[in-house]
């Protein structure tokens, strides 16, 4: 009984950790816990294991280790505290309330424009604060009373609201895709490049979900009336400002291309957007009124996050900052946009360094957790375990990928998404890599796919977000006076349904078409034209060591494949060294006859094949 017991100590260690964690156990303490609960009964079983349990008491010692390079000094996870804190201030800097004023004024006289807005708004602030609690609760609070007022449906609403919020969770600078690169042994910059496209494909598939309702149930999402759109229309002004932007872009590209030549199109692109925020903003400021005031709103606060976005994640992809550096920068802009709009107090920032060190230290604890629990789990060979049973799998790499993301998505129900990546995805890794499947494809999967953890009814916390700040008793309506029904939890959930189908319809789209992430990588080289050529005056080739070694360290091999003069490698393996004295001359010595050798190649003297090495076997 011991000994099955000891030989299955892998299988039993998974299943009490799920066991704990049911329990309702803290998930850093369930983790140390169980690491070190099995790693005193792996010692004393050890010797019943057959050598499938390697754990010992000096091995305690290397937890430090652990601690210290896995946490302690590891550089990747400094971003986690300062896009934290950046996302945290442009919170409370009011970006999300003017973000969404505008953009809903601009699609305000089409059916369903304030989901169209809280869909573009959550995509903005996800690019910027990467953090999904901040986006929920800030459009939870000013959106979602402005659609109840116009008439939106309750579901449509709540589940346009909470769904637009987790595309924090998948469009970069996402805090999830930050720990996966980590887990995963990846670069971030490559991950944060690969799931931008699929990030950008769930937005528009958001949107085309409000398309079909507006126009199956089109007065679920009515079109805002006339007196509410107060920047008026002027929409024409703002498409004469976008030309003109792009007529600078052309010309200014067009005019730096010669001198630089890979660099031009940035500095096109931040000249043009500076012109012609320039140009509204002292249209504004001195009533020229050369431009609608809807256009003028749109690019007085449209710009500032979508240049805060270039400076964090456009430097990181030009190669110009890492990842922490760039959430460095990020956190810095932050505060320079919330001082401009006089918005920035020592309590936002009390908020925002609170809110941070709990964040962070949240992630601290769950990876020391993890730490002790991948120590005695590789011990007793649970990653071997693990990786046989997923390998095994029938349909190869497809099979692995579909059954991966069944387990995910169910975990997901009771997991928050640093618990999968912490406890999950190191044991995923192993097997995804020896499948040949790339692992920053692997990664984006996982990433679509802990997004749903935030909707899964009942347990998502984009809901438990929303519902704390949603309506629960009926309530009086400030502008119009009107008494408004509250929104119930079962509204919530039933609207979060459809996309958390669009969700796992996004996960099969990254699986089936691995291409929308494996952009990444670059063009493919092509190497049809490579030629590889021997210079003529080394006739030695590669079958001499002396000849086709001996000139780029000493003396230069002599014609034939000759062995080169003492000093260099040209005199064999099995001479004495020389740094740089003059050698003696050799004495010349009678040539031994040599036994025929059929194929002989010239440059025998040498380590080539033609011949025994010098040094070693001959003279």
């Amino acid at each position: 009984m011991m000994e099955l017991i000891a030989q299955n100590m892998a299988p039993i260690m998974f299943v009490s950790l799920i066991i704990f964690l049911l329990i309702g156990y803290p998930v850093a303490f369930a983790l140390g816990a169980n690491g070190l609960l099995f790693f005193i009964i792996g010692v004393e079983l050890a010797p019943l294991s057959g050598g499938s349990i390697n754990l010992s008491w000096p091995l305690l010692g290397a937890i430090p280790d652990r601690f210290f390079g896995g946490v302690v000094a590891n550089e990747t996870l400094l971003a986690v505290p300062f896009f934290t804190f950046m996302g945290i201030v442009l919170e409370k800097s009011g970006m999300a309330e003017d973000l969404l004023d505008t953009i809903g004024q601009l699609f305000g006289p089409i059916r369903g424009g304030l989901a169209y807005a809280v869909i573009i708004v959550g995509a903005l602030l996800a690019a910027t604060t990467g953090v999904v609690a901040a986006s929920v609760i800030a459009m939870g609070l000013i959106s979602l009373p402005i659609m109840l007022r116009y008439g939106y449906d309750r579901r449509i609403a709540s589940g346009t609201i909470a769904a637009s919020g987790t595309l924090a969770q998948i469009i970069p600078p996402s805090l999830v895709l930050i720990v996966l690169a980590d887990q995963l042994g990846r670069s971030v910059g490559d991950m944060y490049k690969g799931a931008m496209i699929p990030g950008l494909v769930l937005t528009g598939l958001y949107m085309a979900y409000i398309f079909v309702m507006s126009i199956l149930r089109p007065h679920y999402l009515p079109a805002l009336p006339k007196e509410a759109r107060t920047l008026g229309s002027g929409v024409t002004s703002l498409i004469v400002a976008l030309a003109v932007a792009a007529g600078i872009f052309w010309a200014t590209t067009r005019w730096l291309g010669p001198a630089h030549a890979s660099d031009a199109p940035i500095w096109g692109m931040v000249i043009a957007v500076t012109v012609i925020y320039v140009v509204a903003l002292i249209d504004k400021t001195f009533g020229i009124n050369m431009m609608s005031r809807l256009a003028q709103q749109v690019i007085i606060v449209l710009i500032p996050p979508l240049a805060l976005i270039f400076l964090v994640l456009g430097t990181i992809f030009l190669g110009i900052a890492t990842p922490t550096e760039g959430g460095a920068m990020g956190a810095v802009g932050a505060l320079f946009m919330a001082g401009i709009k006089r918005r920035l107090s020592i309590d936002v920032i009390r908020q925002a360094l609170y809110a941070t060190t709990r964040l962070s230290a949240f992630v601290m604890f769950i990876l020391i957790g993890a730490r002790v629990f991948s120590l005695t789990f590789y011990g007793v060979n649970g990653h071997l375990w693990v990786e046989h049973l997923l390998t095994s799998l029938p349909g190869g790499e497809y099979g692995f990928l579909i059954v991966v993301s069944i387990l995910v998505f169910l975990l997901a129900f009771f997991l928050d998404f640093f618990e999968l990546a912490f406890i999950i995805v190191p044991l995923l890794a192993p097997a995804a890599e020896s499948l040949g499947i790339d692992l920053i494809w692997f990664g984006v999967i996982l990433g679509v796919n802990m997004q749903t953890a935030f909707m899964h009814p009942p347990f998502g916390f984009a809901l438990f977000y929303l519902r704390s700040v949603a309506p629960k008793l009926p309530y009086k309506d400030r502008l119009t006076g009107k008494m408004m029904e509250p929104v119930r939890t079962s509204h919530i959930y039933w609207g979060a349904v459809p996309f958390v189908c669009i969700q796992i319809v996004m996960i099969g789209v990254v699986i089936a078409f691995p291409q929308l992430v494996m952009h990444y990588k670059g063009a493919p080289i092509d190497t049809s034209g490579v030629r590889l050529e021997i210079p003529a005056g080394n006739s030695g080739g590669f079958g001499s060591l002396g000849g086709g070694l001996g000139s780029p360290f000493g003396q230069g091999a002599a014609p034939g494949g000759a062995p080169a003069a003492p000093g260099g490698l040209g005199g064999g393996l099995g001479g004495a060294p020389n740094f740089g004295a003059p050698a003696a001359p050799a004495t010349p010595e009678a040539p031994a006859p040599a036994a025929p050798q059929p194929d002989q190649t010239q440059g025998s003297g040498g380590l080539g094949l033609g011949g025994p090495p010098p040094g070693l076997g001959g003279n």
